[in-house]
């Protein structure tokens, strides 16, 4: 397959337990939206929007409605023969029974060959759980005027549910990560990682094999990989992203959006490239 310049792989399978009944029967991103979207519309109108042509969805908790919903691409022009949408979930490996995804990390590290398909210079890694529209292309834009390892997209949320993510501090200059923290019990910064992340495919696939070498590891971007690459010494840069964004993470949380969603009077959304 033809080389490409970049592709996304979407976080699709966790089962949102903090969303209580809305997830007994569904997994998170496929909840209804805005009467007639689902939440991973979001991250997939992004990508498109953002000219992304190859993208990569993660599933696992309670897939079928999900599946559906994606179908093989055609409603956001994904169906190419060559890149388009594809749906990974979990499978048999050799012999043994299927391994599960355990950890955002270790879901992509079992679809590293899918990547290597592509063979793309940098990978888009994002969750399929949240409420914004961002031009994926002007993060990239930075990445690699900066000849970054990692960009990471940050937002500023509130000091009350700082802890609930993980939080960064950056050289306001040179927008160079000096620290990161999981979702600390004493928050000293408010500036959220949003779960976007940007790498030089070649650097990220070393780092995902080492993770899965380590006797003991949550096989997690924001416990494991991203601090290792701090350790190192390598180069992070934060992606200052200044527009509506909301984690649904919470009953709250999804109440809010929608409500978001009807009283706000700027434009906060997408036109979405989902067909209707």
């Amino acid at each position: 397959m033809k080389k490409q310049k970049w592709l996304a792989m979407i976080l699709a399978g966790g089962k949102g337990a903090r969303l209580d009944q809305l997830t007994n029967t569904i997994v998170k991103p496929a909840i209804p939206f805005g009467g007639k979207y689902r939440i991973i519309d979001f991250a997939l109108s992004n990508c498109k929007n953002s000219g992304i042509e190859t993208i990569g969805v993660l599933t696992q908790y309670k897939p079928l409605i999900l599946h559906k919903h994606l179908g093989n691409g055609s409603h956001w022009n994904l169906d190419n023969r060559k890149g388009g949408l594809t749906i990974l979930p979990p499978y048999q490996r050799d012999y043994k029974e299927v391994e599960w995804y355990d950890g955002t990390s270790h879901a992509v590290f079992q679809n590293i060959e899918f990547i290597e398909q592509n063979s793309p210079d940098y990978v888009l890694i994002l969750s399929a759980d949240q409420v914004y529209k961002m031009d994926y292309s002007l993060m990239l834009e930075q990445h690699i005027l900066t000849n970054a390892d990692c960009t990471i997209a940050v937002a500023e949320v509130s000091w009350e549910e700082a802890n609930q993510f993980g939080l960064i501090k950056f050289d306001r200059t040179t927008h160079k990560i000096t620290n990161f923290e999981e979702k600390p019990m004493k928050p000293t910064s408010n500036l959220a990682s949003m779960g976007v992340y940007i790498f030089k495919w070649q650097l990220l696939k070393d780092y995902l094999i080492k993770e899965e070498g380590k006797e003991s590891s949550n096989r997690d971007f924001g416990k494991d990989v991203i601090p290792a690459m701090l350790r190192d010494g390598l180069r992070l840069y934060a992606y200052k992203f200044n527009k509506y964004w909301r984690d649904i993470g919470t009953v709250y949380s999804y109440w809010r959006a929608n409500l978001d969603l009807l009283y706000r009077k700027e434009n906060i959304f997408f036109q979405f490239s989902r067909k209707t």
